[in-house]
């Protein structure tokens, strides 16, 4: 495990495994870097794959006091730590942090967002959901708070939490459950920079193609804010295709980078 102090000196954490060029996989709300376990040993035959657990949960450390600005800079250390080329990949609020990191540092060969909730005043959840998520922590239901969220926010299926919660990932996203509000809070308030349109690195914007319609509007607009950004739609997939079709999620990347490799050379 590689540990790395970000800019307010807070440790971030991340695990390393395979060969070739850098990959940095930032995971999602509610989760931590074991989110990527079943495409890690697909990825880590063509990459140096760095998974990184975001602040306050699995191996890295937190601060008392939140903003999401330093989740930006926990990713931009994280890649300004790795040597060029680096892929840089970001899925939900990952992909959020990714985008702001790839704004920080000259070392991105590509960047790839998964659904990013840039919602740009249009909110993710429902007026009285934080209230009811604060609720169930102070009642000590943090599995609650969980369910709650992925029924809510990505609107994962009945099955689809099932499959979550028989995965060996469940205990580490029931820890980070206190984090859930904040960065639902964070993502309401957030809006995309001007700078943004001056990011020229190539960008692939993935989006599930049975995802809720709020994903596919925030990848309309990240296409055509990003100058040298495509989006591909992956048939019959929603917010977790590394769990639903982790061949096709791959794949996708993959042809993503040889694509970029080319332009380089």
């Amino acid at each position: 495990m590689k540990i790395v102090a970000s800019r307010d000196g807070t440790l971030i954490a991340c695990e390393q495994g395979g060969r070739g060029p850098y990959l940095v996989l930032v995971h999602g709300t509610s989760s931590n870097s074991s989110r990527w376990e079943a495409v890690r040993p697909r990825l880590e035959e063509h990459f140096t794959v760095a998974r990184m657990d975001r602040r306050g949960r699995g191996g890295s450390g937190d601060s008392t006091e939140y903003a999401i600005e330093r989740e930006f800079e926990d990713v931009a250390t994280v890649v300004n730590a790795l040597d060029a080329p680096i892929l840089l990949f970001g899925h939900s609020f990952g992909a959020v942090c990714a985008l702001e990191a790839a704004m920080r540092t000259d070392k991105l060969a590509g960047l790839v967002l998964y659904e990013a909730p840039v919602c740009e005043g249009e909110s993710l959840t429902s007026p009285d959901l934080l209230e009811r998520l604060e609720n169930l922590l102070s009642n000590g239901d943090r599995e609650g708070v969980l369910r709650t969220f992925l029924a809510e926010v990505p609107r994962y299926s009945p099955k689809e939490i099932e499959m979550l919660a028989s995965s060996p990932a469940w205990p580490g996203r029931i820890a980070a459950a206190h984090t859930l509000p904040r960065e639902l809070r964070s993502l309401d308030a957030y809006r995309l920079p001007e700078q943004v349109g001056k990011l020229t690195i190539p960008v692939l914007l993935l989006l599930g193609g049975d995802s809720p319609p709020i994903f596919g509007r925030v990848n309309a607009v990240l296409e055509k804010t990003l100058p040298n950004s495509r989006s591909v739609v992956m048939p019959g997939q929603r917010h977790n295709a590394m769990d639903t079709a982790p061949d096709l999620l791959v794949g996708t990347v993959l042809d993503f980078w040889r694509n970029v490799a080319l332009s380089a050379a």
